[in-house]
């Protein structure tokens, strides 16, 4: 919805860990607060500067330092671009453990930062297991270095975890060694409608039997989500009938005759059981990199007639989809949801991540009324926090989400947060809030 647009007097540009410890130094000794910046592609306004921060953007530190291809252990600075990254280890045989609609601009540092999940969290698992080392400055300009190469360092406490998600509020990354797994040689994506929630349950629970290891994503889309994408491309859908939901289910192996079976038996068996309505399978690369459009562009298209409220949450899987119903029943109710331009919201639209339990709840608007934001918040966060859910899978606090943090985390909880805040970076006194210098008025 564009909420957040930053305003700074300045903007530093460091070039070395050298530069970001002085500057980190100044600020903490002259009480300026500082907001650490990566790509600026996060949704939830972490990046932006809210009243006099001062922007540390780390776009020049982009180096890549040194790649173990035995190990798989790749050392690289927290500027660097998640694509570049991704590409420096295809070259060699390997693959970032990471992927992001917004590889292209992201930064890596800001990637783990925030905790990002993305596509590949199915098969590769959360940052807080890829990621071995880092480097870290802290508010008062101390370098922490914590750059080991190891899988197994089981000394003391593993200090790294706790600047993993923590959106900078404690320090700023700076470098990082990730575990980069074996790229696999033999990749299918097929592409299947179903016509119910239930059904796409009913298939994720036979991927899991039928695929087990080599099964590397498994994304649900509705009906809704993919009529957007067909009305901005204006290209034929894969599949030539509607249907309710789709899935794109993602296989990564080292032979292919094998892995191509696999899926030939899951298939037959989902679709001779009327799990599934309806399917495709890529036959080539170009046909899987167009699969992945219909499900990778969805988040852009929504936004195509105006602007989107994006809820990035996790719902145990029995319940993932019922709360865009119940949002689409209230807004209804409401009287703001309609065909028309007379209505402000065009649809609410629910896709993501069924192999982690992560959905992206996208309200797509015409314009923006202050009577859809209300109808909307707290709503949402308490439709979750009933179901024992999480207001954020993958995209952080920020900005947007400080106050509404309750919902998923309990006081005493909240708390810890705080002490751990405020023994890294207290507060200091003067015009800041009793948050210290780094990444102010945010995350808790």
């Amino acid at each position: 919805m564009h909420k957040y647009r930053g305003q700074c007097r300045l903007v530093l540009k460091p070039a070395s860990t050298d530069e970001v410890s002085r500057i980190l130094r100044y600020c903490n000794d002259e009480m300026l607060a500082v907001v650490p910046q990566g790509g600026n592609t996060g949704l939830v306004g972490g990046s932006v500067p809210v009243f006099d921060e001062i922007v540390v953007n780390m776009s020049r530190m982009n180096k890549i330092h040194s790649f173990d291809d035995v190990g798989g252990c790749l050392v690289l600075d927290a500027g660097c671009i998640l694509e570049v990254a991704d590409q420096f280890v295809a070259e060699r045989g390997y693959v970032f453990p990471l992927d992001l609609g917004a590889k292209g601009s992201c930064h890596v540092g800001g990637n783990v930062a925030t905790n990002a999940g993305g596509l590949r969290f199915l098969r590769y698992g959360s940052l807080h297991g890829s990621v071995l080392g880092m480097e870290v400055v802290l508010p008062d300009g101390t370098v922490l270095d914590d750059m080991c190469t190891l899988r197994k360092n089981n000394t003391g406490y593993d200090l790294k975890q706790l600047f993993i998600g923590a959106e900078g509020t404690i320090g700023i990354i700076t470098k990082l060694s990730v575990l980069c797994p074996q790229r696999s040689p033999a990749v299918n994506v097929a592409f299947l409608g179903l016509s119910s929630y239930q059904k796409a349950q009913q298939a994720f629970r036979e991927a899991k039997a039928h695929l087990s290891e080599i099964l590397s994503a498994f994304e649900l889309m509705d009906a809704k989500s993919q009529q957007l994408v067909r009305a901005v491309r204006k290209e034929k859908h894969p599949l030539d009938d509607e249907h309710p939901f789709y899935c794109l289910i993602e296989t990564s192996g080292s032979n292919g005759e094998h892995d191509y079976a696999k899926l030939e038996a899951f298939l037959e068996s989902v679709m001779s059981n009327d799990v599934v309505s309806d399917g495709i399978v890529a036959q080539d690369a170009s046909q899987i990199k167009s699969l992945w459009t219909w499900r990778e562009s969805v988040p852009e298209c929504i936004g195509h007639w105006g602007g989107v409220y994006k809820y990035d949450v996790s719902i145990p899987l029995s319940d993932m989809y019922t709360i865009v119903d119940d949002v689409k029943a209230r807004l209804t109710e409401a009287g703001l949801l309609g065909e028309t331009d007379e209505y402000p919201v065009l649809g609410a639209v629910g896709y993501g991540h069924m192999g982690d339990s992560n959905l992206h709840l996208n309200v797509a608007v015409r314009r923006y009324d202050k009577k859809v934001e209300q109808a909307l918040e707290p709503f949402v966060y308490e439709w979750i926090e009933k179901r024992k859910g999480s207001i954020s899978a993958e995209h952080g606090l920020g900005l947007a989400k400080k106050n509404f943090i309750k919902y998923s985390r309990n006081d005493t909880t909240v708390g810890l947060m705080k002490q751990i805040k405020h023994l890294y970076d207290p507060a200091l006194g003067g015009g800041l809030p009793q948050n210290g210098i780094m990444n102010p008025y945010k995350y808790i």
